[in-house]
């Protein structure tokens, strides 16, 4: 077996394999370089620099796996991969109290005005009156996501004996309570906070969590901090509300483009900047090291690898029921309110001619993909929803009334249930409930508006009057009711999605009780 190291790895952590293979650490090749060597090898080791392209996918005739020595795999074609049968693989749990701690570390500066007590003295001003600071203890932290670091920084700020809240509707509220943590809503979290610590991926559903709107809400003492993704935070909104004394201050480790050097944030004396050093300690850098390594082992060795990015190859008959169920997990997170209690997974007709678990997969996937960084596929998805305290339960059907296949997820909440349910039909994915309304929609990759409504004369027009105002043209709409001038779902889909605006526009017009654009 020979193994390449393509960019610098901590030599401790990847001790383990040159027992097993040959290790070969070759860095800072260019992609030609890389292309032309990648055929004699069995495995490739990178972090974030090497980019692993379907072309030098292609070229590894003899890989089995790839492995990526920390969370993030942008830099590797995982649909090259897995169309290859190349298994993927990274180290999402290497770094977890290195970022934690630095998420502590920026609470405490800011709490303190470290840096800038450190900068001032070092200039040769001895100034104490200004840079009078705040405990800890006894203030209330809001921690937005509590996967595996915020979790981590929940722990560590108990310890301060501050009282933590946080806000994650993809956790059970057994799993909170062992954490010692209440759960709440985002608006409560905002209302009550004295620090916000983010710890959510950056996806659709996140950008921007934390903007004008949710700025207006929190008290002017709170203090926010960022150590997860860049993208998260309104950056500009947060120096317009501490130029307006509307926070007391706010701390960034992650930016929304990265590297930078310069940045409206760092002009204010009240915001504290690092260039992304939640990973970067020793111990970290080790760590991932050592994980992505046993991770390379596991796979050479014929086992499962707990850390798989891409799920096992599936057969094509399976595709299409993929797909749907993807989708239908992906509808369900974007719908769902309040917090998860249980999941119930339903295959009905030709599903169960079939094993039904990368069906369960991609509709757990599916969901929880807006909550966690990490892919979720066969061999970790129950590992997954053990670690959130999430109970799923799945049944088979071997037929159903009206379709020759459908699945349907059920999601139990403490705000009630909501049930989606999809079907193949012609090899192509049709979403054909939701909750107690029937319909049929095929998702285009576009945005799509639901509204819980009553069933009244006049509502259609005055939402489209909305919609034509903002220039966003509808292409089909859908429209199911359960009586007569009862309560009704009306679904558009849009060539673009509606700002928050217009949402609040419509939800103010008489009849309407929900809306909310999704993609799909």
């Amino acid at each position: 077996m020979k193994i390449l190291v393509s960019d610098p790895i901590v030599e401790e952590g990847i001790q383990s394999l040159y027992g097993y293979a040959q290790v070969d650490i070759k860095t800072n090749l260019e992609p030609g370089q890389l292309k032309a060597i990648i055929g004699d090898y069995d495995a490739l080791i990178v972090r974030s620099q090497t980019q692993v392209s379907a072309d030098i996918i292609e070229s590894g005739e003899k890989l089995k796996v790839i492995g990526r020595a920390g969370v993030g795999i942008d830099n590797i074609d995982v649909d090259a991969a897995t169309r290859k049968g190349i298994v993927v693989v990274n180290a999402p749990t290497g770094n977890t109290v290195s970022a934690a701690e630095h998420a502590i570390a920026l609470m405490l500066a800011l709490a303190r005005n470290v840096p800038q007590a450190n900068s001032r003295l070092k200039s040769g001003k001895w100034q104490r009156g200004e840079l009078v600071g705040t405990e800890l203890r006894n203030k209330t932290l809001g921690i937005i996501g509590i996967g595996n670091v915020g979790s981590e920084v929940a722990k560590r700020a108990q310890a301060f004996e501050m009282h933590v809240i946080a806000h994650d509707p993809f956790v059970s509220a057994d799993y909170a309570h062992h954490l010692k943590v209440d759960l709440v809503s985002l608006e409560q979290l905002l209302r009550e906070a004295d620090f916000i610590s983010l710890h959510v991926p950056l996806t659709a559903a996140t950008k921007r969590l934390i903007g004008p709107k949710e700025l207006a809400k929190v008290k002017p003492q709170v203090r926010i901090i960022n150590c997860a993704r860049g993208g998260l935070v309104d950056e500009k909104a947060v120096v317009t509300a501490i130029e307006q004394g509307k926070i007391a201050g706010a701390a960034f480790d992650v930016f929304s483009k990265e590297p930078i050097t310069e940045s409206p944030l760092f002009k204010e004396d009240k915001i504290i900047v690092t260039p992304h050093l939640g990973a970067s300690t020793v111990e970290a850098q080790t760590n991932v090291a050592r994980d992505v390594a046993e991770q390379i082992l596991a796979v050479l060795q014929g086992q499962f690898s707990k850390y798989a990015v891409n799920a096992p190859y599936i057969s094509s008959e399976l595709i299409p029921f993929i797909k749907v169920a993807s989708t239908v997990g992906s509808l369900a997170s974007q719908l769902v309110e309040g917090q998860i209690g249980s999941i119930h997974v339903r295959y009905c007709g030709e599903p169960t001619n079939y094993d039904c678990n990368p069906i369960g997969t991609a509709i757990i996937s599916g969901l929880l993909q807006q909550a966690s960084e990490e892919r979720i596929n066969l061999v970790n998805v129950g590992f997954i929803a053990t670690q959130r305290g999430l109970k799923v339960s799945e049944e088979k059907q071997t037929t159903c009334q009206n379709y020759s296949n459908l699945l349907t997820l059920e999601i139990n909440t403490s705000m009630g249930t909501i049930i989606i349910s999809g079907t193949v039909r012609d090899n192509e994915t049709h979403i054909v409930q939701v909750n107690d309304f029937w319909m049929d929609i095929v998702p285009t990759g576009g945005y799509f508006l639901f509204c819980d409504h009553l069933d009244r004369p006049g509502l259609v027009g005055a939402i489209g009057n909305i919609t034509g105002k903002a220039d966003i043209n509808i292409s089909s709409m859908h429209l199911s009711r359960l009586k007569l001038r009862g309560q009704a779902l009306m679904i558009l889909a849009l060539d673009e999605p509606l700002a928050e605006e217009q949402l609040q526009e419509i939800l103010s017009l008489p009849g309407i009780y929900t809306a909310k654009t999704v993609k799909l």
